[in-house]
């Protein structure tokens, strides 16, 4: 069974659950962790389950040491049973971002799952901010920030095009498009408009724009927003060396304006996107490339909805948000006719 894959409309980093019966177990994993990080003497306290998530647990956590005053943690793990992750390729990850100019949460510790946690994990700092979807759209639309959070996330995409791929060993690579064909097939399911769309996308391929490291899943419900813009880039888990354009189409896919008539993200234009990209030293973008990048995003998200709900339907991980991901195959699939006929 493939990995599961997270969806949207995951979380805000500033909105948390209640405390989890085994939340006093894991503070004391958690100050086993990061006693060598943090110093001696250290006491984590008011450990809480973040909602929403659907291939990782993410907890708060506040965590006191001599060495400074009370710091506010995010904790993101693998939850039990589940495959064996890339959450420490993940933190390399963090830490290359930054050095690119990539705004991400500083990581305080990250590690397998051989340490107490029981699981691979990563220890990030606490960024204040609103991460779920709809909740940036409104943000957007009260401060008339839209156009500005458009361009910024092209200004980001660049930067994230700019961390070199050697300081990040272990990035896979390959063609996205027979990936996606090969995870079709092995999932045997019937789907005839993907079918479809995979004969499109064979037949219109464009020119490679070169190979970069790409975040693979950067969209609305994966930025930390403020007032002041973005704050933060979050869930690295689908990176990988590939084309520069595959994270431009990913953030212009339906699936990620949340019912909003502006294609990117329900934020903006994909002219404003492309300003900010291009702006900041990001290669030139073919628009006609372009969509084709955002038919295969469509795609590859209509496989993903099959993979969540097997995910679920297996018994491999149980969980009524990756069951009812699977109704919207049929969605994908509309869009994907649409698509291919214009």
């Amino acid at each position: 069974m493939p990995p599961t894959l997270g969806e949207g409309p995951a979380r805000s980093i500033s909105s948390v659950a209640s405390p989890a019966p085994a939340s006093s177990e894991l503070a004391e994993a958690l100050r086993s962790v990061l006693e060598p990080v943090l110093g001696t003497g250290l006491e984590v306290g008011d450990v809480q389950r973040m909602p929403g998530g659907s291939s990782r647990e993410t907890w708060a956590f506040s965590a006191t040491s001599r060495r400074g005053p009370v710091r506010r943690l995010v904790l993101r793990r693998d939850p039990t049973g589940a495959p064996a992750s890339g959450l420490v390729l993940e933190a390399d990850l963090l830490r290359a971002a930054a050095g690119a100019g990539v705004p991400v949460p500083a990581v305080v510790a990250s590690g397998t799952a051989d340490s107490a946690l029981g699981a691979a994990f990563v220890v990030v700092g606490h960024i204040e901010g609103e991460a779920l979807p709809r909740r940036v759209q409104r943000l957007a639309a009260d401060t008339g920030t839209g156009p500005a959070l458009t361009a910024q996330c092209g200004r980001i995409l660049a930067a994230v095009h700019g961390i070199p791929p050697a300081s990040v060993p272990g990035l896979s690579g390959g063609d996205q498009l027979e990936q996606q064909r090969g995870l079709l097939d092995h999932l045997g399911q019937p789907h005839p408009a993907f079918e479809l769309a995979l004969r499109w996308l064979a037949e219109n391929r464009p020119a490679r724009s070169g190979e970069v490291v790409v975040h693979g899943d950067f969209r609305n419900g994966n930025l930390i927003v403020g007032p002041d813009g973005v704050r933060a880039v979050l869930d690295w888990e689908l990176a990988h060396r590939g084309d520069p354009l595959e994270d431009l189409g990913w953030m212009t896919a339906k699936a990620w304006r949340f019912g909003s008539e502006l294609p990117v993200g329900g934020l903006g234009t994909v002219e404003q996107l492309v300003a900010g990209y291009e702006g900041a030293g990001g290669g030139p973008v073919d628009r006609q490339a372009l969509t084709w990048w955002e038919t295969l995003a469509t795609l590859r998200w209509g496989i993903i909805c099959i993979v969540q709900a097997l995910t679920h339907t297996s018994g491999a991980v149980r969980s009524v948000e990756l069951a009812a991901i699977g109704r919207r195959v049929c969605e994908v699939e509309w869009d994907l006719l649409a698509m291919v006929d214009r």
